[in-house]
């Protein structure tokens, strides 16, 4: 959803460590990957009557919730092994992206905290991104909850206001909420969506699938206490 001028406090500069956003739904999340749990053992693959493998199907699409449907979260769910370094002030239109030293594979969480206006992408515990962002107005708020990423459409255009560019979308909402690659700039808002740097979005759009949890909190974190701190 396009962004569009709002009134907003005095502009942003987190300096040092990005703030770590949000908390992980518990009753959701495999939480094995982060506990040293074996993980169980894969389904035998499906065969036809006559032996021979039967064609793959396709994964289920994730149940998609309205915007008053996010999922409680559990405090306990995640633990963070790393936090990205990022000196100087980070301001709108930042974006910190480094994936040296983090797991090539595991389960991706991205928080988003709407009072520090910055979203954190996490792979197995490690950050791996983290950028200034946009978020709802007043009359249009984003919403808060944990919602898994029903859609991606690299190349897409809103369909309620005026056909806005909404760059490397991935839905969080049957009601219209998305993340989406903006011009983040001070003093400007969205219709609810999570506008992020377009050139962070397509980064982010290259590390998820659908299913992946986006959390969205006003002000709660993660304990980083025993989490390293990027080179």
């Amino acid at each position: 959803m396009a962004g569009f001028p709002k009134d907003v406090g005095p502009k942003l500069a987190i300096g040092g460590v990005v703030a770590v956003t949000a908390l992980v739904v518990g009753v959701s999340i495999d939480r094995q990957a982060f506990e040293g749990k074996a993980a169980p053992e894969a389904p035998v693959a499906a065969q036809k009557a006559d032996g021979s493998p039967a064609a793959p199907q396709p994964a289920a699409k994730p149940a998609e919730l309205r915007s008053d449907q996010g999922m409680a979260v559990d405090p306990n769910a995640l633990r963070v092994k790393r936090v990205l370094k990022i000196d100087g002030p980070f301001r709108h239109g930042d974006y910190a992206w480094d994936e040296n030293g983090a797991p090539k594979t595991g389960r991706i969480i991205i928080t988003v905290d709407l009072r520090a206006q910055t979203l954190s992408v996490f792979r197995d515990g490690y950050e791996i991104g983290a950028a200034v962002i946009l978020y709802g107005a007043t009359d249009k708020p984003s919403p808060k909850g944990a919602f898994p990423i029903s859609q991606k459409v690299a190349d897409y255009y809103s369909r309620t206001y005026n056909n806005a560019p909404m760059p490397y979308a991935q839905r969080l909402t049957s009601d219209g909420v998305f993340i989406h690659g903006s011009d983040v700039q001070w003093g400007r808002g969205t219709h609810g969506c999570i506008g992020v740097p377009t050139a962070f979005a397509q980064k982010l759009f290259g590390v998820t699938k659908l299913g992946d949890l986006v959390v969205i909190t006003d002000g709660k974190m993660l304990d980083v206490s025993q989490a390293k701190v990027s080179g």
